[in-house]
Order: structure tokens, then sequence, then C-alpha cells
């Protein structure tokens, strides 16, 4: 390496290629839950993946503005739905403030008491283990306490800013 690219600063990233460039890689649509004194509470989460087996972690990413994160975390335990192919509109419903997310969609309680959302792929229900600074967002890592999957469902897919995969020719 020369010595010149060590004392160059480093090249600011626009926030908008970024994602751009980032879109290409498909990710599952998740909404994490959690049941309080005045009902159900949820959010939409993208940024979701599986940590360690041992012991069973995994990780989510909550935007630091998340009101509902911030409940969440006082919590300390919640459940992580993995949306099914067709839930488009739960992931929608789940990503806006100031409604009732719950309204219309059918839950159960999962073993330690968060909402499981009907027809989801799969569900895990966790504790809070760690929290990390992730910039705009808090990287959050939660202990697996029960989980559970529907294997003949197809998750949701986002990619490229739209549920599902492009096909070749689609922008």
């Amino acid at each position: 390496m020369a010595a010149d690219a060590v004392s160059e600063p480093p090249r600011l990233v626009d926030p908008r290629v970024m994602r751009d460039v980032l879109g290409h890689f498909a990710s599952g649509v998740t909404v994490v839950t959690a049941g309080t004194p005045e009902g159900p509470i949820g959010f939409t989460c993208q940024s979701f993946s599986s940590l360690s087996l041992d012991p069973p972690l995994v990780a989510l990413a909550p935007a630091r503005t998340s009101r509902t994160w911030a409940r969440l975390r006082e919590i300390g335990r919640f459940c992580v739905n993995v949306l099914a192919e067709g839930q488009d509109a739960v992931s929608q419903n789940f990503a806006r403030s100031g409604t009732d997310k719950f309204a219309g969609v059918p839950w159960r309680p999962s073993p330690h008491g968060s909402p499981v959302l009907d027809d989801v792929v799969a569900w895990i229900d966790g504790e809070l283990w760690a929290e990390y600074d992730g910039g705009d967002h808090t990287i959050v890592v939660a202990r697996v306490l029960d989980l559970g999957a529907v294997p003949d469902r197809r998750p949701l897919l986002f990619h490229r800013g739209a549920y599902g995969l492009l096909r070749d020719g689609e922008d």
C-alpha cells in the first residue's frame, strides 16, 4: 500500500448511493412485537439476523428514533415475527407511527406472552441481551427463549426498494 493512500482522508459515502447499492442485498422482513398492559405493540424491522447458536442469539437493528423500540427495551422481552410472502400490508402497517398497528391483524401469545402474528414463516421469542451503538440505529442482541417455523411458507423479501425479487428487465 502506498504511503499516500494512508494519509488520504476517508471518502464520504453519499447515503442515497449507499441505500441504492445495499438495496441489491435481498433481506427478509420482520415485525418485532411485545405485550404491554395497554395492549400489544410492534414495529417493522428489516435489519435482522441469526447471530450465535451457543448461546442462542439473534440481532436486530431498530432506528434510534423508534419510539416503539424504546418501549420494547423497557419490557425486555419481545418476539421477532418473520413475515411470509403476501404479508406486504402487514409490513407497511407496522412501519407506520401513530396508528393501531394491530387493528385487523390476528395473533396469539407466544410461550413468553409476546404476540406471534398469524401466518408468519417463523417466530423467535427473545429477551434483551445487549445493545450497541450502530450510528443512526441501535444494534440489539437478544437471547432466544423459544422459536418456531412453518416450513411450507415462503418469506417476504425486500429487494431494491420493493417487496419480492426483481426479475430480469425490471427496474
